[in-house]
């Protein structure tokens, strides 16, 4: 199983997230989300199969979030529309996304990570 981390090293939860894994002893890459975000249908393929709202996927807590005004607009937007913005910046999504392939998680929590990586 080799599971990728789109992650941003300043963020705290992604650090969490990256020690998590280390403690647990499984291996993992590294993507960088802002300077190598994921593509568009990279993201279409992890939001099919985490089962999760494609609202999910944004970082609604970000600066460029509450920059463009996205909380009223996500709702009046296409799911190809909502994909091509956040294929944009890798700032407005929500991270760690971890991934084998198969199993997808957003953000960080240690249940959540027991759940899927364990």
């Amino acid at each position: 199983m080799s599971i990728t981390i789109y992650h941003y090293p300043k963020c705290g939860t992604c650090r969490k997230a990256k020690k998590w894994f280390e403690d647990h002893n499984i291996a993992f890459n590294e993507v960088h989300i802002v300077e190598n975000p994921p593509s568009k249908e990279q993201l279409k393929t992890m939001y099919e199969k985490s089962g999760l709202e494609l609202k999910k996927f944004f970082n609604t807590s970000g600066q460029k979030y509450r920059e463009l005004g996205l909380k009223d607009k996500l709702k009046d937007m296409s799911e190809d529309d909502l994909l091509e913005l956040l294929s944009s910046d890798g700032m407005l999504i929500k991270r760690p996304i971890a991934t084998d392939g198969n199993k997808v998680t957003v953000g960080f929590k240690d249940e959540a990570y027991e759940q899927a990586w364990k």
